[in-house]
């Protein structure tokens, strides 16, 4: 199963702020993967749904190995009275856009590119949980992270520039509103200076100082800044860091 570009939560959002007014997900199990084409219309999008048109795109299969084209929910939209429309696929410089390009893209680092694919811009979110604690405690850079498996899409381990949001409404002790997007330097990847292993998205909010621990935060990614290093000491990657925090503030005083 490929990685998941965002949780069933994070796109019923944003299906809600274009204006979609219900979304059902539905599990994927083995019943429902032995349903044939005609089945899974009549049992899903007749009798569950009770829909009276169905939107897709021309990629769009359905039913048991996917034996449902959309010539078949055509046929099948005429026999029992259901509006079926089917609209082509988004091509920008001979690529489709869509979830498989999206993330290579981030594979690559390139999540610029792949922000444009998107509409917007990528993002995680998740609460903000105890890491080992040397960003803010050696460092002077404390960081907000955020852990991930790999059934999550990130980009390439890498260091890069955007932005952090608090959406928990619990009180946030120190100088950070809810809802409001602070500039980060984002570092993805398994720290390898200090030889974690966990796969992590550690956010330092620039000019803030607030404990975000147990708080959920939606971290947005704009530019790539540099790839992940291992530095020989602290002092060496001190320096890398106050660069970050100067090319993310570049970066992003660009896209205003």
């Amino acid at each position: 199963m490929p990685p998941l570009l965002g949780t069933v939560t994070q796109r019923a959002s944003l299906a809600a702020a274009q204006g979609i007014d219900h979304i059902l997900a539905m599990s994927f199990n083995v019943a429902v993967a032995q349903l044939s084409p005609e089945e899974f219309f009549l049992q899903i999008v007749r009798d569950t749904l009770k829909a009276r048109a169905v939107v897709v795109g021309s990629n769009f299969t359905f039913g048991k190995k996917a034996a449902g084209t959309t010539e078949v929910l055509r046929e099948l939209g005429h026999k029992y009275g259901i509006e079926v429309h089917v609209i082509d696929l988004l091509v920008e410089d001979d690529a489709v856009i869509c979830s498989t390009l999206i993330r290579r893209l981030l594979g690559e680092g390139k999540v610029r590119e792949a922000n444009a694919a998107l509409g917007r811009e990528f993002s995680v979110a998740g609460e903000v949980v105890r890491g080992a604690g040397r960003g803010g405690r050696e460092l002077g850079f404390p960081t907000a992270n955020l852990y991930f498996s790999d059934l999550v899409a990130l980009p390439q381990d890498a260091v890069y520039a955007g932005w952090l949001m608090v959406i928990s409404q619990a009180p946030i002790d120190g100088d950070m509103k809810q809802g409001v997007r602070y500039p980060a330097a984002i570092s993805v990847g398994h720290n390898p200076t200090f030889g974690d292993k966990r796969r992590s998205v550690e956010s330092y909010v620039i000019g803030k100082n607030a404990d975000l621990y147990g708080h959920t935060v939606v971290v947005e990614f704009v530019d790539w800044v540099r790839s992940m290093e291992k530095f020989t000491g602290v002092p060496e990657l001190l320096a890398a860091i106050h660069q970050d925090v100067a090319d993310t503030l570049r970066i992003l005083e660009a896209e205003k």
